[in-house]
């Protein structure tokens, strides 16, 4: 089985609900459960500008409504973040322990966002996420965020979530995605899902778990 990567932001609700469906469907497959290797996609760094809360509630009212009811438990518009340059510097450091415990980390700082209501621009709260990771911060972690904004610009990356199987790019292969002035629509695209899934997993064997 070829490695599957993703370059993505913890804000990006998008990402959230990719990550959550592909892990789900890993569970289902017929293949070991690989760790998913998830690098930085600094969205702030990318578009010169922090995310705009009203543009991230109105996306992910359109994902409670057309795509993953289940999710979002504990969005908050009010308290979303000012910044995850922090967060992705944890992300960073806990791929510094493995590819596993990166999984885990980035799993569990999307969470805190968006299931859980955490703050995760509070450095207590990314504390209190590396404790229960074992994971230890460096000086150097933010050139590692770094790094990959730049491995991501000369692959090709053209937003969160972009996944990489072997040589074969993907961008957001859950979503089918359209805009129209300011508003936007979000629906499941199972079909491009389900050959993207096969292309990293094999087939699925067990009942999808709810979850995207």
């Amino acid at each position: 089985m070829e490695a599957v990567e993703v370059f993505a932001d913890v804000w990006c609700p998008f990402a959230h609900v990719g990550l959550e469906r592909l892990v789900a469907r890993r569970a289902a497959s017929t293949q070991p459960d690989e760790p998913l290797r998830i690098r930085a996609w600094p969205l702030e760094l990318v578009n010169g500008a922090a995310m705009d809360p009203p543009a991230v509630a109105q996306k992910v009212a359109a994902l409670r409504r057309n795509v993953a009811p289940d999710l979002f438990a504990a969005f908050d518009e009010a308290s979303f973040p000012s910044t995850t340059l922090p967060a992705l510097d944890l992300a960073a450091a806990a791929q510094r322990e493995g590819t596993e415990v990166g999984e885990r980390v980035g799993l569990a700082l999307r969470r805190a966002l968006f299931e859980e209501g955490r703050p995760i621009d509070d450095p207590r709260e990314l504390a209190a996420i590396a404790r229960e990771h074992g994971v230890h911060l460096r000086a150097g972690d933010r050139m590692q965020v770094l790094d990959d904004w730049e491995v991501g610009r000369r692959r090709g990356v053209v937003g969160s979530p972009h996944f990489f199987v072997g040589d074969d790019g993907y961008f957001c292969p859950s979503l089918l995605i359209r805009q129209r002035d300011s508003a936007i629509g979000v629906t499941m695209d199972d079909a491009r899902f389900d050959r993207f899934a096969d292309r990293c997993f094999g087939p699925k064997v067990a009942s999808e778990p709810g979850g995207g």
